[in-house]
């Protein structure tokens, strides 16, 4: 009995360990980290259901490694901060957080996603995981468009 036991603990381990594996952690203290674009993204705009609003990028240092040589390191983390744009008095301002949305390049664990995990913490709330296991169509499938470019869209610009 308690080699059944200490095999199903075994079991039930390692499936913890492998998903932790390619799971995406939220980045703490990423608005430390360099900001590279604002952008917004309005009404009229193919993805503005889905995407309308404030973006900010923020990328960790071997992020910014890869903004400047082309092709991203493993560790690469890149966020996008989206915020409800509130318009008023001729100005454009931040409003509600809708999601923090998460790179992060590791070759081996994120191989079927061109090296990259993704992952959408909803409202910014580091427990309200959004893309969880469907990547692929969530995110990668746009992401591909972005191939020559180690499936980046965002650019910085010095």
């Amino acid at each position: 009995m308690k080699k059944i036991l200490l095999t199903v603990a075994i079991a039930a381990a390692t499936a913890a360990f492998a998903a932790e594996q390619t799971t995406v952690l939220y980045p703490a203290g990423y608005r430390s980290w360099r900001h590279v674009k604002s952008m917004v993204i309005e009404k009229g705009h193919p993805l503005y259901d889905a995407f309308g609003g404030i973006h900010h990028l923020y990328a960790n240092t071997q992020a910014m490694e890869g903004y400047r040589k082309g092709k991203f390191p493993d560790g690469s983390i890149i966020v996008f901060d989206l915020l409800e744009a509130s318009a008023e008095n001729n100005t454009v301002g931040e409003g509600k957080r809708k999601v923090l949305g998460v790179t992060q390049k590791d070759s081996k664990k994120f191989s079927k996603t061109g090296g990259w995990g993704f992952e959408g913490f909803g409202g910014g709330d580091p427990k309200n995981r959004v893309v969880k296991d469907n990547a692929v169509k969530a995110c990668f499938e746009c992401h591909t468009a972005q191939k020559d470019k180690d499936y980046v869209f965002s650019s910085y610009r010095n």
